[in-house]
């Protein structure tokens, strides 16, 4: 037992460590990494290669990398910077997923409020314009179908795309992969009536190992990609001593736009999936005769038997 205990106690340690070396230590490394080679050439001499081989060889023949005691405080230097860097990249990128997903953006301080108020309304007022030519494009097909004409389906198709590169549904925050997750919520009550805050907790806890696995990664891919422009912020500023840095917080950013986007594209999808095939699973847990498909007012029938009553008194 003790010798399980200890492999295990090993392997947790070693998956824990190289945990720890990838999400914090090596990004952490290469920026402090882009930071001395800001230092040592500058905006004069940015893509100086021979330039920067010269100082580093400098610093190598520096005194206090030619002793033990020396190198080993460097090292622990160069982890504590590491680190600390990988976990402000780590804050900084809670910060965005936050802005990104716009949860709560009614609390928001008052400072940045209307802002997001005024980017929902507009993302909104797009929205209803693309959704009147969606559904004049509609219902100029449904009438031609009546009348037996044969009616080209592109431009109906064109105006789908357009209304759905906007949102899926009506926007109701200020961001696309804030309404892309709220959507969800919207097309569930709008189908099934289904309160998804209230269902989701309960339904998690019969849901199959591997979908909860799929829908943890997936949640967690969106935090990396909101990370990742966690570090776009921080190369930005460094383009004041080196412009190559501006070059890289570009791409970064982009990188992290695409990557937010398709994640939370993801996510949407499996949340969404896993409401719509395993709810009868949660109906029939919670004693809930159901036949066949969810009906339009199943969710009626999960209020009342999650619901609470409201506080007396």
């Amino acid at each position: 037992m003790t010798g399980f205990l200890g492999g295990f106690g090993g392997q947790l340690g070693k998956s824990l460590a190289d945990k720890w070396l990838g999400l914090l230590a090596l990004p952490g490394a290469l920026y402090l990494a882009v930071v001395a080679v800001a230092g040592a050439l500058g905006q004069s001499h940015a893509l100086d290669v021979p330039q920067l081989v010269r100082q580093v060889t400098a610093w190598a023949h520096a005194p206090a990398a030619g002793t033990v005691g020396g190198q080993v405080v460097l090292l622990l230097a160069l982890l504590a910077g590491s680190v600390m860097t990988g976990l402000v990249a780590r804050v900084l990128g809670a910060g965005i997923e936050r802005v990104v997903l716009a949860a709560g953006w009614h609390s928001w301080p008052r400072w940045i409020r209307p802002l997001a108020q005024w980017r929902t309304l507009a993302r909104r007022r797009r929205w209803d314009n693309a959704h009147a030519g969606y559904s004049a494009a509609w219902t100029e097909a449904a009438q031609a179908k009546a009348l037996g004409r044969k009616v080209d389906a592109e431009p109906r198709h064109a105006a789908l795309r357009a209304r759905s590169a906007i949102a899926a549904e009506r926007p109701d925050r200020p961001t696309w992969s804030g309404d892309r997750i709220h959507g969800v919520s919207e097309r569930l009550r709008r189908d099934h009536r289904l309160d998804l805050a209230l269902l989701w907790p309960h339904l998690w806890l019969v849901l199959p190992e591997q979908e909860r696995t799929e829908i943890t990664a997936a949640r967690t891919s969106i935090t990396r990609a909101t990370e990742l422009g966690a570090w776009a912020l921080l190369y930005a500023p460094l383009v004041i001593l080196w412009w190559p840095a501006g070059v890289v917080a570009v791409v970064l950013a982009i990188g992290a736009r695409g990557r937010v986007r398709a994640t939370t594209d993801t996510y949407a999808q499996l949340v969404e999936a896993a409401v719509r095939l395993h709810t009868r699973d949660l109906a029939e847990r919670l004693g809930i005769e159901y036949a066949g498909p969810l009906t339009p007012d199943a969710g009626e029938t999960f209020d009342e038997v999650l619901g609470s009553a409201p506080p007396v008194g």
